[in-house]
């Protein structure tokens, strides 16, 4: 049998007989066979019913291949007739065969003929009665008798289950938790074991891990004179498993089947391989096992199960690794609105960076650094975010903005930070002078309201849910420490400051593979000083003010060599355009006028002057390090003398710089040839000796292509796919959002190429670049430090390509390793089983 063909019910189901537990005799119906039921072609209902003997009770069951796929409900005491009803009266009591009776009737005339639930409600009718009420009711509803024909009974069942599954609303409901078009449903038909008796009967479910930790524990409950899963309903009649000094314990009443509850739990997990919740009757002190599920659990449970079992030689650390999925972890690096709360959404956006965060509401970065002074945790609300934002967003708890998609600023940045951002939310609106965001519905939130942002999920809450917390356990650690075992590419870490790049070296990150310098120019004072010398006339000029920056980056520098303790460090050169440095509302430039002590005008017309109609294919990158060397000299000289420094203080380091928007062999030439005399000169300086790499950025779909002669000049090539993509499609990051829902809808693109690396386009790029770089320089080492890095697909594609290693942002960095880890272990594991085509199984 396998749970291809008859689902993971009667696979579980055979197994736990085979491992010799006491479960009543069940019959299993394949896929195929409960598809010719939904066709109308029903099998031999005599043949099926012979293995359970004359005028049996039975329950259905679903068996989908994957539990998570749902399916139709159970239905319980099929068989139940006048017949049935007289014979058990006289073994279990009157009161307690009629209320079997009843329950089936309603069930039958609700789940199989459809009739109106509320018709068969009888609050006024009395318990003797209620059977009579029950039946004529039906016969009415149904312009028929109440079947009486166990085999009339089953069938019906049979196909009104086979039917839901194939229902409309059924698959689209399935298809969203990931099933495939064509799933297939199995039933099982199961002798009932009644839960009800004159001796100790009842049913429960029992579990021996916390769902919510992962940590052993006994959890379930146990309801006298009951049914099926009626004790997780019934919270006041039910009773404890284990001796509890608040109520009566199952283990009190009945301590042998508890320990034989407690003996067939350890085999399970053994024997299936993982932590099970089992389903169990006693009838007449007599146990019956009528199902084992896989406990649902958290993310923190799922890894802690896995690493526990192979811990304990139950699987091998291989399939512990196969089994957590890397979005698992995600949600275990941020703090997350726990399941169970209640969500009043305002609107929906990009979930751009994950985790949830609850604080008031506040328009300007400004504000956000005065909300934390105080101590006031805050949501920073922007149309769009810019670099002069970074401090704000440093303080914030949450980022939300009206646009952008995956790769936006905010976005990137949010990542970077582990704030949790929602990007995108283009049903909101600003109101400045009311100082009041607009929502959908007419819904207006104040400056100073309380929100949540759920970066996980793409939605925005009113007020505080309750929330879970992080959890970076052991098993977590562990989990991790053998995926760095089975992957075959290496890991780093997109880092801008030294608290990024320490929360990088905390995630085990290889090293640095990109650090965005300019956002280190918005820290404290900086961007002042940066400002001063973007007013600066001459080269001179210039050069006088980044003098000022120079101790700061060089500090900055030092750090990222300490904390990474020898591991390589990827500095990339200034990148942005300068005009992003200066404010661009009038308030703001009448501060900065203030600051520099200038007319306004001065300032206005500077702000014009470096304004350029599409600056993310202006004057930024190495075409600004040709152009106005100034901060690129400064730069370098402030790395070298950092790594003077560390290597004098006996520290290792091994320091790559990196040159951005390169698209010509010549541009290399040049940065290169300043870089070289300025490490000659601190060398001679300071008399420490150092090696360094020089690379370059691939950015520009020419760089890809001319790869061959740039690598003549540079060690290695980092693909930065945010631009790339931008620049092979034509589109900008921000502002696709605005169109992008819609072509993926209609199928122009498969998926938004900011989220998800465009193997085909995008990727030949990358494969070309590679390849050519490697045949000018074959020992290049090449990698990928876009966004894309932390992403399952573009690891994929690096690895078949050879890449030497991605870089991602901090948080995404344990993803990485999981997900690098898993695409190994992928290959070495054989291809699947062929589906068989089975008749009906009977298990006795």
């Amino acid at each position: 049998m396998s749970a291809a063909v008859h689902g993971g019910r009667a696979k579980c189901l055979q197994r736990l007989i085979r491992l010799g537990m006491p479960v009543p005799t069940t019959l299993a119906l394949s896929f195929d066979a409960v598809l010719q039921i939904a066709k109308g072609q029903m099998p031999d209902m005599a043949a099926m019913l012979a293995p359970f003997g004359p005028a049996p009770l039975l329950s259905v069951r679903p068996s989908s291949q994957d539990p998570d796929w749902g399916g139709p409900g159970a239905i319980l005491n099929i068989g139940m007739n006048d017949q049935s009803h007289a014979a058990l009266s006289q073994r279990v009591g009157e009161a307690a065969a009629t209320a079997l009776y009843v329950r089936f009737v309603q069930s039958y005339a609700i789940h199989v003929v459809r009739l109106d639930p509320d018709v068969f409600d009888f609050p006024n009718v009395s318990d003797a009665s209620v059977l009579r009420a029950a039946l004529e009711t039906f016969e009415v509803e149904a312009d028929e008798p109440f079947p009486q024909d166990v085999a009339v009974q089953l069938s019906e069942v049979l196909r009104s289950m086979a039917r839901a599954w194939d229902g409309t609303s059924a698959r689209l409901l399935r298809e969203a938790k990931g099933a495939p078009v064509d799933a297939g449903l199995g039933l099982v038909v199961q002798a009932l074991a009644l839960g009800v008796g004159a001796d100790e009967s009842g049913s429960g479910v029992i579990q021996f891990v916390s769902s919510a930790t992962g940590q052993p524990q006994i959890i379930g409950r146990y309801l006298s004179q009951s049914q099926g899963r009626d004790a997780l309903n019934d919270r006041e009649g039910a009773i404890y498993l284990t001796s509890d000094p608040r109520g009566p314990a199952l283990e009190d009443i009945s301590p042998d089947n508890f320990a034989a509850l407690v003996r067939y739990g350890a085999i399970a997990r053994s024997r299936l391989r993982e932590e099970m919740q089992i389903e169990f009757t006693l009838e007449d002190n007599v146990l019956h096992i009528l199902d084992a599920v896989r406990i649902q659990r958290s993310s923190r449970a799922l890894v802690q199960i896995a690493v526990a079992l192979a811990v304990d030689g139950i699987i091998p650390r291989e399939e512990a690794v196969m089994r957590v999925p890397p979005n698992a972890l995600s949600e275990m690096l941020h703090r997350q609105v726990d399941p169970n709360a209640k969500r009043d959404v305002i609107v929906r956006g990009i979930g751009a960076s994950p985790g949830a965060a609850t604080g008031r509401i506040v328009l300007t970065a400004a504000e956000a650094q005065a909300s934390a002074a105080r101590g006031e945790p805050c949501i920073l609300v922007r149309r769009e975010t810019t670099p002069e934002d970074i401090r704000g967003m440093h303080a914030a708890q949450a980022v939300l903005t009206m646009r952008g998609g995956i790769t936006s600023h905010a976005a990137v940045i949010g990542r970077g930070l582990g704030v949790p951002c929602v990007v995108g939310a283009s049903d909101l609106t600003i109101d400045r002078k009311r100082q009041e965001i607009l929502a959908p519905g007419g819904r207006r939130f104040a400056s100073g309201d309380t929100i949540t942002v759920d970066g996980t999920t793409g939605t925005v809450l009113t007020g505080a849910p309750d929330m879970l917390e992080a959890t970076l356990d052991d098993a977590f650690q562990t989990l991790l420490a053998w995926a760095d075992d089975f992957r075959d590419i290496g890991v780093r870490a997109n880092a801008d400051t030294p608290a990024d790049a320490q929360t990088a070296s905390n995630f085990a990150a290889e090293g640095i593979g990109l650090c965005r310098t300019e956002h280190m120019f918005f820290e404290g004072d900086r961007l002042g000083v940066m400002r001063e010398m973007i007013f600066a006339e001459t080269a001179e000029d210039r050069r006088v003010v980044l003098e000022r920056l120079m101790p700061m980056q060089r500090a900055d520098f030092a750090k990222l060599f300490s904390i990474m303790d020898g591991r390589p460090v990827t500095i990339r050169l200034f990148d942005m355009p300068l005009h992003e440095f200066l404010p661009y509302d009038k308030a703001g430039q009448r501060d900065l006028a203030e600051q520099l002590a200038m007319p306004v005008s001065t300032v206005t017309d500077r702000v014009q002057a470096l304004s350029e109609y599409n600056p993310m294919l202006g004057m930024r990158g190495v075409r600004q390090g040709i152009a106005v060397p100034e901060i690129y000299d400064m730069q370098a000289r402030a790395i070298f003398e950092a790594v003077a420094d560390v290597a004098g203080r006996g520290l290792p380091v091994q320091p790559e710089i990196m040159i951005p928007l390169i698209s010509a062999m010549r541009e290399v030439e040049l940065i290169k040839g300043r870089i070289d005399a300025i490490a000659a000169a601190v060398q001679r300086e300071t008399g420490v000796t150092f090696p360094f790499k020089l690379g370059v950025m691939v950015e520009t779909p020419r760089a890809a292509l001319r790869a061959q002669d740039i690598v003549k000049h540079a060690s290695f090539l980092s693909f930065g796919t945010n631009d790339l993509t931008q620049m092979t499609y034509g589109l900008s990051r921000d502002d696709a959002g605005r169109f992008m829902s819609a072509y993926v809808q209609q199928g122009v693109y498969e998926e938004d190429p900011f989220h998800t690396l465009d193997l085909d386009g995008v990727g030949e790029l990358l494969a070309i670049g590679a390849a050519r770089g490697r045949a000018g320089r074959p020992d290049v080492v090449v990698s990928i430090c876009g966004e894309h890095g932390g992403t399952r697909a573009a690891i994929g594609f690096c690895r078949t390509q050879k890449f030497n290693y991605v870089s991602c942002s901090p948080f995404r960095v344990p993803l990485a390793r999981l997900s690098a880890a898993q695409l190994t272990l992928a290959e070495q594991m054989p291809a699947d089983g062929r589906r068989a085509t089975m008749p009906p199984i009977s298990m006795k």
